[in-house]
C-alpha cells in the first residue's frame, strides 16, 4: 500500500526530478522514492554509493582515453 506525502520543492530541483524521470522513464514521484530509500538505508543517514554513483552526472564528459585502467600507455610505471 502507497501513501500519499506532498513535498514542496524550488523550481529548479523539480526540473532536474523531472528531467531525471525522463531519462529514466519514469516519474518525479519514483525518483523522489528511490532517492528516499537510498537515503534512509545509508549508515548515519548520508547517501551512500560508488564513485560513479556519486559522480555519475559528470562521468565520461572529459576528453581522453575511456578506461585509463585498461591503456597499457598509461599505465607504464605504475606500481614500481
Amino acid at each position: 500500500m502507497m501513501r500519499t506525502l506532498t513535498v514542496k520543492v524550488p523550481e529548479r530541483l523539480d526540473l532536474r526530478l523531472a528531467a531525471l524521470g525522463k531519462r529514466r522513464g519514469t516519474t518525479k514521484s519514483e525518483v523522489v522514492r528511490e532517492a528516499l530509500e537510498t537515503f534512509c538505508e545509508a549508515p548515519g543517514g548520508k547517501a551512500a554509493g560508488s564513485c560513479l554513483d556519486l559522480a555519475g552526472d559528470i562521468a565520461g564528459s572529459l576528453e581522453g582515453p575511456r578506461d585509463l585502467s585498461r591503456n597499457e600507455k598509461h599505465l607504464r610505471g605504475y606500481g614500481q
